[in-house]
């Protein structure tokens, strides 16, 4: 038995020997029932499925809906047969299974959870009840003793929800392991790379400026890559999980020689499209600062989160925009800040503030809200 389900499967059969051996001390005590020869037949059956179904069991392989279905019809075979081995069903009489006939609850529990073990439950204690009307001593239904359904309902709801949390648990500590394991690799990595490959694009782009010519741009190119491995190895960016996305990863993307990026240390989670569309404004910023104040000026990017809101920050030190140019642009036709900035921010119901004067830099702020984004979790 492998995984977090064998003590589950080795309990169970520990349970089938245990009830097999109160069921034939109920058949001795009980001086055979009616009918020994049947008795004992079915005490056969019930020792034979026992040790097949804990083999079956204990194999991962054999493990399935087949061996639980073969499961719940031996069991209520036995357990129908209980008239021929006992003729009259006296009330409040146990079955010639005696406690047996809860290792299938039990297995169905396991395999599929607590609303698989209620309903195997149900199929048992309607059997069970079923023998005590029809075939009791004129005992009607009101007063049929239900405290046995009502244990076989328990034991397999309580037993399949604590099978399921033990699943999820050993899935997340799986999955644990393997992000430490991941950590740890990426560690050893980024100090490969930080005694080598980085080091190397340094003395490249300290050379190439040196030298001049082509090879100060070829440095200037060592440069950027050096810019971007560093910031690449030096993020651990969130695990990621269906449909959300860490910001960071993806603002650090924008880095390079002329671009600085910020960011803080914990993850920066939203939604995968309100992320992808926030990180698209902050390249239209960028492609702005590049087309208006040269490809190599230097320009900022300042991410933080605080009361509910993610805000990024895009500034430059270029002219600056003269008053009402933005709305010239727009009447122009040049939308490039309306809709690729202000628009896309809008659309997720944030806000952008543009400061900028003449000659001192512009700076471009966008804030979007989290907490309504993500369920109340920022």
């Amino acid at each position: 038995m492998t995984g977090i389900e064998g003590p589950f499967w080795r309990v169970i059969a520990v349970f089938r020997v245990a009830s097999l051996v109160y069921a034939v001390l109920l058949l001795l005590r009980a001086g055979g029932y009616a009918h020994p020869v049947t008795g004992w037949l079915v005490i056969c059956v019930m020792a034979l499925w026992s040790a097949v179904a804990t083999f079956a069991y204990s194999s991962p392989e054999l493990r399935g809906r087949t061996l639980l279905v073969a499961d719940m019809v031996v069991t209520l075979g036995c357990l129908l047969a209980t008239p021929l081995v006992q003729g009259a069903y006296r009330t409040g009489s146990l079955p010639v299974t005696g406690t047996w006939m809860g290792g299938a609850v039990l297995a169905w529990g396991v395999y599929g959870g607590r609303r698989a073990g209620a309903v195997a439950a149900l199929v048992v204690s309607v059997a069970d009840l079923w023998l005590h009307d029809l075939r009791g001593s004129g005992v009607g239904f009101e007063n049929l003793p239900i405290n046995g359904s009502v244990l076989l309902f328990l034991a397999g709801v309580l037993v399949g929800h604590v099978a399921q949390l033990a699943r999820r648990a050993e899935a997340r500590l799986q999955r644990a392991i393997e992000i430490e394991a991941a950590g740890r690799e990426r560690d050893r990595i980024a100090r490969d790379i930080h005694d080598s490959v980085l080091q190397v694009l340094a003395l490249v782009q300290r050379r190439g400026q040196e030298i001049g010519g082509e090879a100060a741009e070829l440095g200037r190119l060592a440069g950027e890559q050096e810019a971007a491995l560093r910031e690449l190895v030096r993020l651990r960016p969130e695990p990621p999980r269906d449909g959300v996305a860490d910001l960071r990863v993806l603002l650090q993307a924008y880095g390079s020689a002329s671009v600085t990026v910020s960011v803080p240390a914990t993850p920066m989670s939203l939604p995968e499209t309100v992320a992808r569309e926030l990180a698209a404004a902050v390249g239209a910023a960028l492609d702005n600062v590049a087309g208006h104040c040269g490809p190599h000026a230097p320009a900022w990017v300042f991410a933080e989160s605080d009361d509910g809101l993610i805000t990024v920050t895009v500034r430059d030190e270029g002219p600056g925009i003269p008053a009402g140019r933005l709305e010239e642009a727009a009447a122009a036709g040049r939308l490039g800040v309306a809709q690729s900035i202000r628009g896309r921010v809008t659309d997720l119901g944030g806000t952008v503030t543009i400061m900028s004067s003449p000659g001192e830099g512009t700076e471009i702020e966008m804030s979007v809200p989290v907490r309504s984004r993500l369920g109340g979790c920022a």
